[in-house]
């Protein structure tokens, strides 16, 4: 989520991207710091030279994840004037997909789609000066670049690639992989030394973003302001059209069919303004960058490799159509310790979907569980989890039969492949002509299958060796940063507006009124809830308190609740701890990523001020 370029060239003066830029004398700021592990500052800035000021570079998005819009590379190549060009590929559960693919053999563990986009856009980056980064390298960077070399070769297009590596850790025994979250210093090295396509392993996401401005601007380690901009500005392209009206509570005030994809014009100072190609579709508004804003975050410290976003200070401004400005960030040092993603095979999981329709849904219900347990005590094979879920989704005097009709969803886990395979699918098909009538069920009950386990640790960033693999094949390590800050554990909340004057309520659904979007964060869940005006945000931050979020969503009744406010994004950031149990790999739960949480608590009703909802009132 954060980077920071190595050390720098301070007599540097030609834009190192070819991007028709001069760079500005290297600057930054002194850095408080609570835990110091280098000096307590870092090299004070200069004044900015007499000089025009460095053009904006305008960075795009055409990969969210690994499955992404696959014309994406070529639309936003012909679409409009771009300098770079960025893919998101990866993310936890598809560390663990890359995993399972190197063990069958051992040269891949790398995004197979990025190199079949590349067979078309290749020539066209190459045609219009547009450097290619991307995080597609996955669990082998180095086998990548020279596939896209070997690509290269065979199109007969003359590129420059490099690539950056260091983020694989040695692997615990049990776990599939490790892997270190890299800041953006390695892409802004292999940017500086003449790189056309940089190719990563694990670095955070808006590193995609800030290691080609460091590079394009000649930002140091202190810059910590204009590092904290681009890491925002990362932040709202990294997940493609989710900030062009993808995912959006309020798709339905504008056409979202096929949202284009984002781009971040980025200003020397780190501020940046959101777009996308005209023609394009979708939209780019306040809600739509706040609403990515607010996804998969915590608290108003945003921590990452080389700087630590203060959420709190993001200041946005509509500055035409499909224009978003993002200024005021503010920068603090990053945390002595960088984040490892672990991913292991958890055990055996299988599920079978029953169908019950009509009349006494409970009692059929009832009864194929109590004959389920009966058999799989016969078996002597019980799974060592079990779980059951009923969903009403049949609708009284229904004119189909699907309408007609609830799922009640079984769940098994054990350690065993044989205790969720055979003894399951067993024991469904042999109650299909003895139990409730109706009885069928989605699909086969099938053998089962592996599922994974994410979990995250931490390292001390100097024992990461980040290296940047320079187009030349040189190799150039990049130091950790000098100073650090540890994160404190609980922001403080930030002020609240005074208290709404009491009045005439009327019960309706919170999304008349609020948007949210919500994501995951290994086993815990976030739902960011936003309104789009000063009086609604009034009413928002006394009212959604944690005991409110509860009562609303009985499921994190029994959890650890956090709520952050972020007055100047007139949003409440809740996090939920557990909620999601060991990751989306091990699909704990009927929405493994949390991605609807936002919107069930959207439709859950609550008492809102009528003037509100009704203006004239």
């Amino acid at each position: 989520m954060t980077t920071v370029p190595p050390t720098e060239n301070p007599t540097a003066s030609p834009d190192p991207l070819g991007l028709g830029a001069r760079l500005p004398a290297p600057v930054s700021i002194p850095v408080s710091v609570t835990e110091p592990t280098g000096p307590a500052e870092d090299p004070a800035p200069t004044p900015p030279l007499d000089q025009p000021a460095p053009t904006p570079l305008r960075i795009g998005n055409a990969s969210g994840f690994y499955g992404d819009r696959f014309d994406a590379m070529r639309e936003m190549l012909t679409g409009g004037p771009l300098d770079v060009l960025t893919g998101d590929y990866l993310a936890e559960l598809t560390m663990l997909i890359l995993g399972r693919s190197r063990l069958k053999d051992p040269s891949r563990g790398y995004a197979s789609t990025f190199l079949r986009q590349l067979e078309e856009g290749l020539g066209l980056a190459a045609e219009r000066g547009v450097k290619i980064v991307a995080n597609a390298g996955g669990l082998n960077p180095a086998g990548l670049a020279d596939a896209v070399r070997e690509l290269a070769d065979k199109l007969g297009i003359p590129v420059r690639v490099a690539h950056v590596e260091g983020d694989s850790r040695p692997v615990p025994e049990g776990f599939l992989t490790a892997n270190a979250y890299l800041g953006g210093a390695g892409i802004t090295a292999c940017l500086r030394a003449g790189a056309d396509i940089v190719v990563t392993g694990r670095v955070t996401d808006a590193a995609l973003v800030t290691g080609p401005a460091a590079a394009h601007f000649g930002w140091g380690p202190g810059d910590l302001d204009a590092l904290a901009g681009a890491v925002v500005a990362g932040h709202v392209l990294e997940c493609g059209t989710q900030a062009t009206g993808g995912n959006y509570a309020f798709f339905g005030d504008h056409d979202v069919r096929r949202p284009g994809f984002p781009i971040a014009e980025i200003h020397a100072d780190g501020s940046s303004v959101i777009t996308k190609h005209p023609g394009t579709g979708g939209v780019v508004d306040l809600s739509t960058v706040t609403a990515q804003l607010l996804y998969e975050t915590g608290g108003a410290r945003y921590a990452g490799p080389d700087v630590t976003a203060r959420l709190d200070t993001v200041r946005l401004a509509q500055e035409g159509q499909d224009r978003v400005g993002i200024s005021g960030v503010r920068g603090e040092a990053p945390p002595p310790t960088l984040k490892v993603g672990l991913n292991r095979l958890g055990g055996w999981r299988n599920e079978v979907v029953f169908v019950l329709t009509g009349l006494d849904i409970e009692a059929k219900s009832l009864l194929v569980q109590e004959q389920f347990a009966d058999a799989l005590d016969r078996s002597g094979k019980a799974p060592a989890e079990v779980r059951w879920e009923l969903a009403r989704t049949d609708h009284p005097d229904a004119p189909t039969e699907e309408t007609a009709s609830a799922l009640l969803r079984l769940v098994v886990r054990d350690q065993d492949a044989e205790a969720v395979g055979r003894a399951v699918s067993g024991a469904a098909v042999e109650l299909a002509l003895g139990s409730y009538p109706g009885f069928h069920v989605t699909a086969p009950p099938g053998k089962g299958a592996p599922y994974g386990v994410f979990e995250a640790a931490y390292v001390p960033a100097s024992e990461v060796v980040h290296t940047a693999v320079l187009p030349d094949g040189t190799r150039q390590d990049v130091p950790a940063p000098t100073v650090t800050r540890v994160l404190d554990l609980v922001e403080p909340e930030a002020p609240l507006p005074p208290a709404p004057t009491p009045e005439v309520t009327r019960s309706v659904p919170l999304g008349l009124l609020a948007g949210a979007r919500s994501g995951d964060k290994g086993g815990d869940a976030n739902v960011g809830v936003w309104v789009r005006d000063d009086r609604a945000w009034q009413w928002l931050a006394h009212e959604l308190t944690v005991e409110r979020f509860r009562e609303l969503l009985p499921e994190t009744g029994g959890l650890e609740v956090e709520r952050h406010v972020l007055p100047q994004l007139r949003a409440v950031n809740f996090v939920v701890r557990g909620l999601l149990g060991e990751g989306v790999a091990a699909q704990a739960r009927f929405d493994p990523q949390a991605k609807a949480l936002g919107e069930w608590l959207r439709s859950r009703h609550l008492a809102v001020p009528v003037s509100l909802l009704d203006p004239a009132t």
